[in-house]
């Protein structure tokens, strides 16, 4: 590590500015701090997606806190031991998810700061991100907090709309779409890695903006693709059609292909799986540029006086055989 990368002043006064602390315990001094033991707050700590770190001083007073919140709510009996394994660990792979998005956000903004301030060099970024941190990280707090409540408000009001029965409140019926970019492997060989690092940044914004205003769910994004849901086949077909207006139809972005398809679907950790999951991927492969490809049951399910569909040779398709899939459009 380069002199300037560590010190007060570098990376490490930078970490210690965003933790607030100073490491005092390893993992066996947090195990007798919280009551756990070893082996259980290891397995929290890899939860975070955190690597281990022996016998090594590495963790603070903020870190034991955490962990006696956790072992205090298996105490209680609200839950049990490998529940909070997975409840950490969906806040860890989301948290991590965010903090690169937010610094990778974050970054150009920096860099703007040190260069205003005439010092573009190692120390100029290191400064501005510290005055960045200091301004930045509390509000930015109290929205992380604002955003989850109104985010569970509506997974729980969503799985009561949804009418999951009550002997497995996982498993419900859903639309499911899957966006693709047109030749994306090829394409990120053609132009530059900043070009294509935005490119998918405005394909998912655009995507997440469509998605929202037809009242879905975006699962996940995977670069080329997008995966979404709606509980309504129309508005799904809305969905589709609607990202086909903002990429598809826009010159400066590439083409796309669209598939649907309904049926049950079991919904775990925030992601979604089943039949109608896997078909909605395999359907655009036989879509058209900037088209709309849906299975039989999303067929059935619009409504005749609005929508035409038109059956596509059968042909086989992985992990489902022959299949009619069918071009859609409305009237």
């Amino acid at each position: 590590m380069k002199e300037s990368d560590s010190g007060p002043d570098g990376v490490e006064g930078l970490e210690r500015a965003i933790l607030g602390e100073e490491p005092v315990f390893n993992a066996a001094e947090v195990a007798a701090e919280t009551g756990i033991t070893v082996d259980q707050a290891r397995r929290l700590w890899r939860a975070l997606g955190f690597p281990e770190h022996g016998a090594a001083t590495a963790f603070n007073k903020a870190d034991t806190d955490a962990v006696r919140i956790v072992s205090g709510l298996v105490e209680s009996g609200l839950i049990d031991f490998d529940l909070a394994v997975t409840l950490t660990r969906a806040v860890g792979q989301t948290m991590a998810r965010l903090a690169d998005w937010e610094t990778t956000a974050l970054l150009h903004r920096v860099e703007e700061m040190s260069t205003e301030e005439d010092d573009g060099g190692h120390s100029g970024r290191v400064t501005s991100a510290m005055r960045m941190l200091e301004e930045f990280s509390a509000p930015f707090e109290k929205l992380l907090v604002y955003v989850w409540r109104r985010h569970l408000a509506a997974s729980v009001a969503r799985i009561e709309a949804l009418g999951a029965n009550e002997e497995d409140l996982h498993t419900t019926q859903l639309s499911v779409g899957f966006a693709d970019i047109v030749s994306f492997t090829a394409l990120s060989n053609q132009i530059g890695e900043d070009r294509i690092g935005d490119l998918v940044e405005l394909f998912e914004s655009r995507c997440s903006d469509v998605v929202a205003a037809q009242r879905g769910r975006v699962i996940k994004s995977i670069g080329d693709s997008v995966l979404f849901v709606n509980d309504d086949p129309i508005r799904a077909y809305d969905t589709a059609e609607g990202i086909i207006n903002v990429i598809g139809r826009d010159p400066r972005m590439p083409d796309v292909r669209l598939g649907l398809a309904t049926g049950s679907v079991v919904m775990r950790l925030g992601d979604v799986f089943g039949p109608p999951v896997n078909m909605a991927a395999r359907l655009t492969a036989v879509a058209r540029r900037n088209r709309i490809i849906i299975d039989a049951r999303t067929a059935e399910l619009l409504p005749d006086d609005e929508f035409e569909t038109r059956r596509l040779p059968a042909r086989p398709v992985r992990g489902f055989g022959l299949v009619e899939p069918l071009a859609v459009r409305r009237h």
